[in-house]
């Protein structure tokens, strides 16, 4: 986490000394700005060989040779006599950059005590913790010297290296590893080849801001450091905070058109008052809002369209995405030299347009992976999966209902997941079944970790079928009669709330038993999302299952469903 912190610092770094190192080393601006071109360029290029390399080392050597890269190249830039070496050891940086971001959340989900969820929020408070100290500390260290947050980049992840050498735990290797061709295979896939250009596009007007904004403000660079610091807190808190919110009320789609329409407004207004502080500065700060919004929306909207696994889809779409922002600021140097200074952010407005335009013709791909999907799978380890229905759902099959079964009083959803509470989950729905002559689905969202703009596997298909399996072979030892689903591409702890709640609709669940979250701290913020998206969404009635509240004692009037509770000492 501590080394995650340290490589989101590098976003907003440099920009406090753009303009010192253009003036040190009497370089043009668009001179300088090829220090973002060939550190995002190069760090496109080798998205493309991460999973090739993280499936045959593993991922903490990976991530150990992402780290000592960019010890080296930072440092190395920190020492340069000129520009074009600066330019050089950027794009060597690069390459570890993408080595770190292709396997740093996957390591921290790997090694996090607080299990998954509490991974994901530790990843996400790096994530923001370092994009909103970045400017800071570049703006500090760039009143030393431009040279200062080179070196300090290269000193905090030196710590960060050692301390992964030595404290945290190997991680195993993949269970196949990856061709080097699979990324760009990946993108004969339409709608991940259409979400990445519409993050080319959005990426685009973000890189042209943050690359070629310090430069018309004029500011020293603890005063740039500051308004980029303002930048990237709101970058974290709506990365974090704000575009889930926004998702789970609007959809992916409907919050990519509108925050990407308002993106394109505020460069717009960027573009017409370049020159004049009292307007730029706001913007640029106010930009922070849509950057983060975007950066975790395009994510997730990825992940949810992507037909290939995680760590593939998400190389394939960073390939894409940061070849536009890192031609971005250079194009826009060359077209103030060219033309002026208001003419690169007229042109990364319309980029930014150009991506909505391009995300529409991708509507109808988006709006069918949005939906529930789900796979069937079939009770006991030699059954095969029956025929499911035309979505990705997967359903398991079960214990035939018997002849008295009435299945127009409609069924019990049992939501289980790999936590111990989920036992008492599967026999409450089995006693709520039996007294109402109801079927139980059995149903698993299988859980995708997306964070920042990278996604892995948080658990393998197999496991969430085996898993499923298993509470249905105890419904059959008990005459339960059964189906188990694993749902699909949830793209997040919400998301699976939000799932579960939509697939208990179109079964007609009358009632959705799940279990109360069994543990607090960070992972109990993860647990809190996905609850309130599921009161949000179900039109069932919802049962917790709580294993620490004392038993119900039911009087002889209570109804079958609380008889029922009772019969399986549910709190």
């Amino acid at each position: 986490a501590f080394a995650c912190v340290v490589s989101f610092m590098g976003i907003g770094l440099v920009d406090p000394i753009l303009p010192s190192i253009s003036h040190e080393l009497h370089a043009s601006p668009s001179e300088v700005t090829l220090l973002f071109t060939s550190y995002l360029v190069v760090t496109a290029v080798a998205m493309l060989i991460t999973n090739w390399v993280s499936s045959r080392l593993g991922a903490k050597k990976t991530l150990i040779a992402g780290l000592a890269l960019i010890v080296v190249f930072s440092a190395a830039a920190g020492a340069s006599p000129s520009i074009g070496a600066i330019i050089g050891f950027r794009a060597g940086w690069g390459v570890g950059n993408a080595l770190f971001i292709a396997t740093s959340l996957a390591v921290i989900v790997a090694s996090a005590s607080g299990g998954f969820a509490g991974a994901i929020v530790l990843y996400e408070t790096a994530l923001g913790v370092g994009i909103a100290m970045g400017p800071l500390l570049g703006g500090i260290l760039g009143e030393i010297s431009w040279r200062g947050p080179f070196f300090g980049v290269s000193a905090l992840m030196a710590i960060a290296l050692i301390a992964t050498v030595i404290l945290v735990e190997k991680t195993p290797k993949p269970p196949h590893k990856t061709s080097l061709s699979a990324p760009l295979r990946a993108l004969r896939h339409r709608g991940l080849l259409t979400m990445a250009l519409t993050a080319l596009c959005y990426n685009w007007g973000f890189f042209t801001v943050l690359g070629y904004a310090p430069f018309p403000m004029g500011l020293s660079p603890i005063r740039l450091g500051l308004v980029f610091t303002g930048w990237g807190i709101l970058v974290a808190l709506f990365a974090v905070f704000g575009a889930p919110m926004l998702q789970g009320r609007l959809g992916i789609a409907r919050t990519m058109y509108l925050n990407l329409a308002a993106f394109a407004v505020v460069v717009l207004a960027i573009a017409i008052w370049t020159t004049d502080n009292a307007v730029l500065i706001p913007a640029v700060i106010v930009s922070g809002i849509f950057i983060g919004i975007n950066n975790t929306v395009t994510t997730q909207a990825v992940m949810t369209v992507s037909p290939v696994e995680r760590p593939v889809a998400s190389a394939a779409y960073s390939f894409v995405r940061f070849i536009g922002g890192g031609l971005a600021p250079y194009v826009a140097g060359r077209l103030v030299i060219a033309l002026n200074i208001h003419v690169p952010f007229y042109i990364a407005s319309g980029a930014i347009l150009l991506g909505i335009v391009i995300l529409s013709t991708g509507h109808r791909l988006l709006g069918d992976a949005e939906r529930v999907q789900a796979e069937q799978v079939a009770a006991g380890p030699a059954a095969a999966p029956a025929a499911g229905p035309s979505t990705a759902m997967i359903p398991v099959e079960g214990t035939a209902p018997s002849p008295d079964h009435r299945p127009s009083q409609g069924v019990i959803m049992a939501a289980i997941d790999q936590s111990p509470v989920a036992r008492l989950v599967t026999e409450a729905a089995a006693r709520l079944a039996l007294a109402e002559g109801q079927i139980v689905h059995v149903v698993h969202a299988q859980e995708g970790a997306t964070a920042g703009d990278v996604g892995v596997e948080a658990e393998e298909l197999d496991a969430a079928r085996d898993l499923v399996r298993a509470h249905l072979d105890r419904l059959a030892a008990h005459h339960v009669p059964a189906e188990g689903q694993v749902l699909l591409h949830a793209a997040d702890h919400g998301g699976a709330g939000r799932l579960i709640a939509e697939y208990g609709t179109s079964i007609r669940a009358t009632t959705i038993v799940l279990g109360a979250p069994t543990h607090g701290g960070l992972p109990a913020l993860m647990d809190a999302s996905a609850s309130q998206e599921l009161w949000r969404h179900a039109r069932s009635n919802i049962l917790i299952i709580n294993p620490d509240a004392p038993p119900v004692h039911i009087t002889a009037n209570g109804s079958a469903a609380a008889a029922a509770a009772q019969g399986a000492d549910v709190g």
